[in-house]
């Protein structure tokens, strides 16, 4: 009975029934009675177990994760060959890393099953909760036989998306829908990545199969926001997405998805609410937490920012994206030595990992890093990193600016000359590259030396009809071939031949997320009045 009025959304009357159950059970045995079963419910399960996994259902329908967590643990406790427990508990991020580590260790399978059922069940459990494990580690040998299986490969797959390898967890999806093209785990994974890989045209379709086949699930709408999200009309995004939320009060991906609308549009306190709600629903989940940190960053908050990325930073601290958002907030706090070991330690992670990151968002941690080495006054490694950053976004005018900052520190006035006229190419409005360009090229000026003399004149071969018997050529003072200001040179190392060329590298952007890009470019580095 219980169960029917939960099935048809009759959530109090459904709890007052598991409530007078318990009550008559628990008089039962006090009058050493049997309890009573209720094997319709699962008749693999003990009524303990079923009652607390209906309670969880019923806790988490109506928006009360606190009590829906608790009950799913009594579940999973009464009977540790509960899947659905454990199931509840991970997709839905309701604990915490230490949290599932710690339910894992409690858990008395022992007193359920044998000791090779155990190890069996104890490694397709450690499979859900260690997200923000390398997704490099292999399975243990008990569920070795168990790596086709498309739970199985979706976990992996979730590790890969948390680890920030889209395209290699965008594989693994594939393979998974191939399978099952409606796999409930898989699908929001496979939406999250298409949307971090940009592949609008896919996830229209998807979209329009999914509200085609399941006009009510919150799964199918929420699709549909991500895809006219990630073409910009967000708008319509929230629209959507703001169904999703209403079929699914508890779905957290809609709500940062929700939060990214309004975030793309500078709507920082509407964002907000957004990523708390999430943060909220999702407390086993970093990535509100990121979000939020950004949007008081974006606030001028940084107190705040920093308070919620070291949060974060708990949750999934081999997160590239968490590290270099940490290190834009210490950058700001001027505190450079810190902002260098965190956006190093990102650099790492993403050079280590293999990671193929989205390149607008690695190269905003490229420059970043180089806009730190530079008030570090290490100009040689600023330099490099301004130049990586040129090969994965060659047409980005603010990185040919630092780097004719950095050349200028350097003393190459000519290389700046040329990297600034390119900046200015690409967006003939940067006020940055135009008075440094100003500045560099009064100080080549005063650095270029006179001709001295009649040897030092350089010559020039005129056609014999244009010179006479009284031409002096000692009075002509041609511009020179090797003139560095010479308008010719200057246009042909810029224009003739790329600076750099693009390549592509073996992904928020982070971010982070997203999805909306997790990366800070730091603007006001290139003239900032304290540069050295």
């Amino acid at each position: 009975m219980a169960l029917c009025h939960y099935e048809v959304g009759e959530f109090h009357a459904a709890l007052d029934m598991l409530e007078r159950t318990d009550n008559n059970n628990i008089s039962r045995i006090k009058a050493d009675r049997e309890p009573v079963s209720v094997p319709e419910i699962d008749d693999t399960m003990s009524t303990e177990c079923s009652t607390h996994l209906l309670k969880g259902y019923i806790y988490e329908a109506s928006d009360n994760r606190a009590l829906a967590a608790e009950s799913f643990r009594a579940a999973i406790q009464a009977d540790p060959m509960c899947y659905e427990a454990i199931h509840a508990l991970t997709q839905h991020h309701m604990l915490t890393v230490k949290e599932e580590k710690d339910l894992l260790s409690s858990l008395p399978l022992s007193q359920s099953c044998s000791e090779a059922e155990s190890a069996i069940v104890l490694a397709v459990y450690e499979t859900r909760v260690n997200k923000y494990s390398s997704p490099s580690e292999p399975l243990t040998q008990p569920a070795a036989p168990l790596a086709s299986n498309a739970d199985f490969i979706t976990a992996q797959a979730e590790k890969l998306y948390y680890n920030c390898n889209f395209a290699q967890c965008y594989r693994l999806t594939q393979e998974v829908l191939k399978k099952d093209p409606y796999h409930t785990g898989c699908l929001p994974i496979h939406v999250s990545c298409l949307v971090e890989l940009k592949q609008s045209n896919t996830l229209f379709l998807l979209a329009h199969k999914l509200v085609d086949l399941y006009p009510e699930s919150a799964l199918a709408w929420f699709a549909v926001g991500c895809y006219y999200y990630l073409i910009g009309k967000n708008e319509q995004a929230r629209r959507y997405l703001s169904k999703a939320t209403a079929l699914d009060r508890v779905f957290g991906p809609a709500w940062i998805a929700y939060g990214h609308s309004f975030a793309a549009e500078n709507e920082h306190d509407q964002a907000m609410a957004a990523y708390f709600k999430a943060a909220q629903l999702m407390k086993g989940c970093h990535l509100p937490l990121l979000y939020i940190g950004m949007e008081y960053g974006l606030t001028n908050n940084p107190k705040f920012a920093e308070k919620f990325f070291k949060e974060a930073l708990e949750i999934a601290p081999e997160d590239p994206f968490v590290l270099h958002e940490l290190g834009v907030v210490a950058f700001s706090n001027q505190e450079y030595v810190s902002a260098d070991v965190y956006l190093r330690r990102a650099v790492a992670l993403v050079e280590e990992s293999g990671v193929v990151v989205v390149p607008e968002k690695w190269a905003a941690l490229l420059n970043n890093l180089a806009h730190n080495c530079r008030k570090l006054q290490k100009y040689e490694e600023a330099l490099h990193f301004h130049q990586q950053a040129l090969r994965l976004c060659p047409g980005v005018s603010s990185t040919y600016s630092a780097l004719g900052l950095v050349q200028s520190l350097l003393g190459d006035y000519e290389a700046a000359v040329v990297a600034l006229h390119k900046a200015l190419s690409l967006h003939r409005d940067d006020t940055t590259a135009t008075t440094l360009l100003t500045t560099v090229m009064e100080q080549l000026m005063t650095q270029t030396p006179a001709f001295q003399g009649d040897d030092n004149v350089p010559q020039l071969d005129l056609p014999s009809e244009l010179v006479g018997t009284d031409t002096n050529t000692s009075d002509i003072t041609p511009a020179s071939a090797e003139d560095p200001l010479s308008d010719t040179n200057l246009l042909g190392s810029s224009i003739g031949q790329p600076v750099m060329h693009s390549s592509d590298v073996g992904g928020d952007s982070l971010s982070h997320t997203e999805s909306q890009s997790s990366a800070l470019i730091i603007e006001d580095m290139v003239m900032d009045d304290q540069s050295p």
